[in-house]
């Protein structure tokens, strides 16, 4: 039986990475014939004529296609999307039970809805729609989603658009936030919304705080800062809206200090300190962590537990050699600064900043610090943010917590 959609051919290259499980195809691996609308849904051939899989056309990106299938009998109607919907949803129920206050619903890719992403905050869902074929059927989806959580008794009573990234424009699309209201729950004009995570409550600003609001992916390593906290004097550098500082604090440090180059990170910060009963039990910075930490060096302050979350220094491989630098600088200050039998958290969200690359800089940066590492354990992003084994845009977040002597 012949397929309604059009035929494409790629080279051979694209079709190992296709095979390996990638679910790319780039622009200089294919050419697509005159004609096809944007967004299409197109048949991916080798150059031998073998179906690679059915994908997003994307007129106006590197990412010529994004996969979203390599089974011949799916349709991609509206009950297609629905099982992926449902798929991504079990899955969360299945390896988060009972905890999806805060939770990361659908994660592009790794969900089989490539450039979707959406995070749930309390009753509330923030969405970003970062790929031209999947901006054109986020209504089928959204609607699908909204139907299925009903189903698994999860209320949901608005949905906030967060699309107001400069990945949409190498889509040709539009950049704007702002409510959903085409029959999506509409909510209101506030966007400040409280979520619960770990027990601790954060005030969420899903229309200016970075990315949709809040990051999730650091969850349970959060926990696991907690856990590693009591009788401790904790530094938390770069601490965005606290979450850190506060799972530190509620664990039992028996000091706190938050820093952020970010006056709004830190007010934030305090409110949420506040919110949780912890006001006045963390010190909060407005400070460049490159310049605090040298700083505290020669006050010979006293911390002995230490966590860097940095923001990515890179999103592109050109710039790692620079970001490597960066993390060293800060790791490295942050090894002088502890005593020994310290702990140190270090983190990278950056992708391109691979694990392999990321220790060698660790053993670098403790070298100079004359001082030796004692992994207590790696970590990743939480499971909400599945990874994908073959696909290392989806694995990209490290976490290492170590002992240093």
């Amino acid at each position: 039986m012949a397929r309604p959609f059009p035929a494409v051919t790629v080279t051979r290259k694209a079709e190992k990475s296709l095979r390996a499980g990638h679910p790319w195809v780039f622009d200089t691996e294919t050419d697509v014939p005159n004609g096809t609308p944007n967004g299409a849904i197109c048949d991916i051939y080798s150059e031998k004529g073998s179906w690679l899989g059915a994908g997003l056309l994307s007129l106006h990106s590197k990412i010529r296609f994004r996969i979203i299938s390599r089974n011949t009998n799916d349709r991609f109607d509206d009950s297609f999307w629905a099982r992926r919907v449902k798929y991504a949803v079990d899955y969360r129920l299945n390896v988060m039970p009972g905890d999806l206050d805060c939770c990361r619903l659908i994660f592009g890719e790794s969900d089989g809805i490539p450039g979707l992403v959406v995070d749930k905050f309390g009753e509330v869902l923030v969405v970003q729609s970062l790929s031209f074929g999947i901006d054109a059927r986020k209504d089928v989806i959204l609607s699908s989603l909204l139907s299925y959580l009903k189903d698994v008794g999860i209320r949901i009573d608005g949905i906030y658009e967060r699309n107001d990234s400069q990945l949409r424009e190498l889509e040709g699309l539009e950049q704007y936030k702002g409510w959903l209201e085409r029959g999506f729950c509409p909510r209101g004009s506030e966007t400040v919304v409280t979520a619960v995570e770990n027990g601790i409550k954060y005030a969420v600003d899903i229309e200016n705080g970075q990315k949709t609001g809040f990051f999730l992916d650091q969850k349970y390593n959060r926990r696991r800062v907690a856990e590693l906290a009591r009788g401790k004097r904790v530094l938390d550098c770069f601490t965005h809206t606290g979450s850190f500082a506060l799972n530190a604090a509620l664990g039992g440090a028996e000091h706190v200090t938050a820093v952020d180059v970010s006056e709004t990170a830190v007010e934030l910060a305090k409110y949420n300190a506040k919110l949780n009963g912890l006001d006045g039990k963390i010190d909060f910075i407005c400070a460049d962590v490159f310049d605090l930490l040298p700083r505290l060096c020669e006050e010979r302050a006293y911390y002995n537990f230490t966590v860097l979350d940095p923001p990515a220094f890179t999103k592109s491989r050109r710039a790692v050699a620079g970001a490597e630098r960066g993390y060293k600088e800060i790791n490295f200050r942050a090894m002088k600064l502890l005593p020994r039998g310290g702990w140190l958290a270090s983190c990278s969200c950056s992708h391109f900043m691979g694990r392999d690359r990321f220790e060698s800089m660790l053993i670098s940066a403790a070298r100079d610090a004359d001082v030796q590492l004692k992994l207590i354990e790696s970590r990743g992003q939480s499971p909400d943010h599945p990874t994908l084994l073959g696909v290392p845009e989806t694995d990209y977040l490290k976490f290492y917590l170590f002992q240093v002597i």
